[in-house]
């Protein structure tokens, strides 16, 4: 029987707090969830915490296809109890739902290597959810899902900043994850997002116009709540703080602790993939095995649609295998490989090393559950053999999406690095060239949509036409029948609308005028990515960058804050 939720009250019956009732709360977490200074947490997998309300909210969008698979009312959204709910009030939630929520603690790696440098006591023990909070888990239609809020208000991981999220961050991440949900990639989900009437926070900007790379001014902005949705928030970084923990043996129930979280993420993660009756160290392994295959997959549908999670550390990596945590994200225009939206993530995490970025945090997950394995030199060995073959899985998953993105029925490696090189050399937009190469073009014309630079010399044409045409062999259609099967093939790949910051910045600068006509319209046209849609909107959302956006600050890249 399908949900319905109309009321509030009606969300009681759905309630399944699995994580905090399974799990060991922080013991030195204060009674009333007060607990919003930094401090260092030792032990426990969670604090209860209650979240800071934003003043005055104020209804600015709600996921309509989200809501209706969840079995929600529109109406929900702008209901008063609701709004006061997922506006960070729980002060007043009916039983048995709770009136405190929980954040999460988590360590950090970048690129493979553990860090400390970033938790305030240099300890890894102050690390976390700074501003994100959990607030309810239930059951809907037989799925288990998590709600959290962004910009919830300050934590005991909160580093001593605000715990706040601002308009322009909630409205790239309430869109984003919805759009990434329509391309058919595995995603946390938005629910809803308000903003306060009133209340401000400052953040560091740029200057309109800037070509700097690093923040040069301080803005006052109106703080806002997403509240992002997934089966569990649970982490690489999590399960590695753990790892961490039992390795040094930090206190008595370490290694208990690491056990329990990690039979956890199989509860909500994988439980029909391992078998519950199954011994401990076989779960391990099989864990392992299942996520090495989810996070493949995961990075190499990121680079079929062109997207690049910028800050891709192992603490948003979610453990499920999906994306998670929209901070300095960017979907590309002209193709580089080396393409960074972050100004502080470098080439490491750049679009085409994303494969590379997933291994050393897949790595460090191996690491944290290695102390599960005790002294089992085999299951040891059958683990680190996973994590050394991980290139390999990564490189299978790259050619089938390679392959399938160029219509090929077998991969070809010289067909595919003169297309590469080509494309780099000619600048071109990586959506529109894939798109138009969707319609199987006998000529490069139509190909010509995509370049960025219109003039090319006739060397470079002649390349492109030889190219194409040793395409077209490789393909090898001879019927009108396999030309429409192959098209409505790789358009199935190939999105024709990817939600580029382009198109973001004007969404979140009218929405701070109060005007949220267009996040509405991008919700409409980013959810249905490779639909054909009107000639008006293909002529606003299927094109190339203006050259003048190009390199600008807040457009072409982005600080860690958005």
């Amino acid at each position: 029987m399908k949900t319905t939720v109309e009321t509030l009250d009606d969300l009681t019956s759905l309630a399944d707090y699995s994580f905090i009732n399974t799990l060991t709360p922080d013991p030195k977490a204060t009674k009333d969830g007060l607990d919003h200074n930094p401090r260092q947490v030792f032990s426990g997998h969670f604090v209860p915490v209650k979240p800071t309300p934003i003043e005055n909210p104020k209804y600015v969008a709600h996921s309509k296809k989200f809501f209706s698979e969840l079995g929600f009312s529109d109406t929900l959204a702008t209901s008063e109890h609701f709004i006061k709910m997922f506006s960070g009030d729980t002060s007043s939630l009916p039983e048995p739902m709770k009136k405190q929520g929980w954040a999460t603690g988590y360590a950090l790696s970048i690129y493979g290597r553990e860090y400390y440098e970033q938790c305030p006591f240099r300890t890894g023990n102050g690390y976390g959810d700074g501003r994100a909070i959990s607030i309810f888990e239930g059951v809907f239609n037989g799925k288990h899902y998590e709600m959290q809020l962004k910009g919830g208000g300050r934590t005991p991981y909160c580093r001593g900043a605000d715990g706040r999220a601002v308009l322009r961050s909630s409205v790239r991440e309430f869109l984003a994850q919805e759009q990434m949900f329509a391309l058919g990639i595995p995603t946390s989900r938005s629910l809803t997002l308000y903003t306060s009437k009133t209340e401000r926070v400052q953040r560091p900007w740029f200057h309109n116009g800037s070509y700097s790379k690093d923040p040069e001014l301080m803005i006052e902005e109106a703080v806002a709540i997403t509240t992002r949705v997934a089966p569990s928030f649970l982490r690489v970084g999590q399960v590695e703080l753990f790892g961490r923990r039992a390795r040094k043996n930090e206190h008595p129930n370490a290694l208990k602790e690491l056990e329990e979280i990690v039979l956890h993420t199989i509860e909500r993660e994988y439980k029909d993939e391992i078998d519950e009756a199954l011994p401990l160290e076989e779960k391990v392994l099989l864990l392992a095995k299942s996520f090495r295959e989810r996070l493949t997959s995961l990075v190499a549908n990121w680079i079929r649609v062109g997207y690049c999670q910028g800050n891709f550390n192992s603490d948003n990596t979610a453990v499920g295998g999906y994306t998670l945590d929209y901070g300095p994200f960017g979907f590309i225009d002209r193709f580089d490989p080396r393409y960074q939206p972050w100004t502080g993530g470098g080439v490491h995490f750049s679009f085409l090393n994303q494969p590379q970025a997933g291994e050393r945090n897949f790595g460090m997950f191996c690491v944290a559950l290695k102390p599960l394995l005790g002294s089992n030199k085999e299951a040891q060995n059958i683990l680190e053999k996973m994590k050394d073959e991980f290139p390999r899985v990564m490189q299978g998953a790259m050619i089938e999406m390679w392959t399938a993105k160029l219509g090929l029925q077998k991969f070809d490696a010289t067909l595919f690095n003169e297309l590469m090189s080509l494309m780099i050399e000619t600048s071109v937009d990586y959506t529109i060239f894939f798109r138009e190469l969707s319609s199987l073009p006998t000529e490069i014309d139509p190909l010509t949509k995509s370049f960025y630079n219109e003039n090319i010399d006739k060397a470079l044409i002649a390349r492109w036409s030889e190219w194409l045409k040793k395409w077209q062999e490789a393909i090898n259609v001879t019927s009108l029948q396999e030309h429409e099967a192959l098209s409505n093939q790789m358009k199935s790949v190939n999105p024709k609308y990817t939600l580029r910051e382009w198109f973001l910045v004007p969404a979140y600068q009218k929405a701070t005028d109060g005007d949220y006509s267009l996040i509405y319209e991008l919700q409409e046209v980013m959810n249905n990515p490779y639909e054909e849609q009107s000639k008006e909107i293909e002529q606003m959302y299927y094109q190339k960058k203006p050259r003048e956006l190009f390199d600008i600050a807040g457009v072409s890249h982005v600080s860690c804050s958005s």
